[in-house]
């Protein structure tokens, strides 16, 4: 039994892969001091909530936060005893390598949705990952990463207005009823939605115009289905295609 773990720098997921379906996937905040005694603690607990009795003899980790990966693997180690794969490390190879500038590291998330992406859709793919950091991979033909954007994430936006702008409140982000609000709430809620949905936008535009081919858009990440409700800006929504990825990567290795 495979447990795929995918760190980012707000979240942190476990899901339990059986082969051919997830048995379930377990969510906790990222921290970098969590212990691998810790980490068992919470992980032994829901799984025994969900009454699953599975035996996990392998893990695979994708971070982006260098700093967890030591207690992870201490854990894998520990109470699995197994030494995981970690993606973006030399021992974990990769379906199709990037194709980047000379030097470039990749963020293993990225590696890891484009290889979840292509094993789903094929290639000519743009992958926006609505995360911490709003991200739009490029996906080849034939399955490699070929650069993207990174711009902020949609709940960092919102903070960085409430912590630089003394008069205006946290808020939580939805879809506005109308385009002009008539309060500051819906005010920052729409210049925030709308100004996402823009950027999408123009961002797959531009990308499809410099590779001057169609590309199918995939959008995955928490707030993919919200911006998705409106203007269709997706042609698929993925919810697990990280995890999926995860095991794409996986198989790939134990292959070869």
């Amino acid at each position: 039994m495979l447990l795929a773990i995918d760190c980012g720098n707000t979240n942190t997921v476990f899901a339990i892969w059986d082969g051919s379906e997830f048995l379930c996937t377990l969510r906790t905040s990222t921290h970098h001091a969590r212990t691998a005694d810790a980490y068992f603690t919470w992980y032994s607990t829901l799984v025994k909530h969900y009454g699953l009795d599975v035996e996990i003899d392998e893990v695979i980790i994708s971070s982006t936060v260098p700093r967890v990966v030591f207690n992870l693997r201490v854990f894998a180690d520990r109470f699995f005893g197994c030494r995981p794969m970690v993606v973006g490390k030399p021992d974990c190879a990769l379906p199709i390598e990037p194709r980047v500038d000379g030097g470039t590291i990749v963020g293993p998330d990225r590696l890891v949705n484009t290889a979840g992406a292509h094993d789903r859709h094929g290639g000519d793919l743009i992958v926006v990952d609505f995360g911490t950091a709003t991200t739009f991979d490029v996906v080849a033909a034939d399955g490699a990463y070929i650069g993207g954007l990174i711009a902020p994430g949609v709940n960092l936006s919102l903070e960085a207005l409430h912590m630089a702008a003394a008069a205006l409140p946290h808020v939580d982000i939805s879809k506005p009823q109308q385009v002009i609000g008539t309060n500051t709430v819906a005010c920052m809620q729409s210049g925030v939605f709308w100004g996402y949905v823009g950027l999408v936008k123009e961002c797959c535009a531009r990308i499809r115009a410099e590779r001057a081919r169609p590309m199918k858009v995939i959008g995955t990440g928490g707030l993919a289905s919200l911006f998705n409700e409106t203007e269709e800006l997706f042609d698929v929504l993925e919810e697990d295609l990280t995890m999926h990825g995860l095991t794409v990567i996986h198989a790939y290795n134990k292959k070869g």
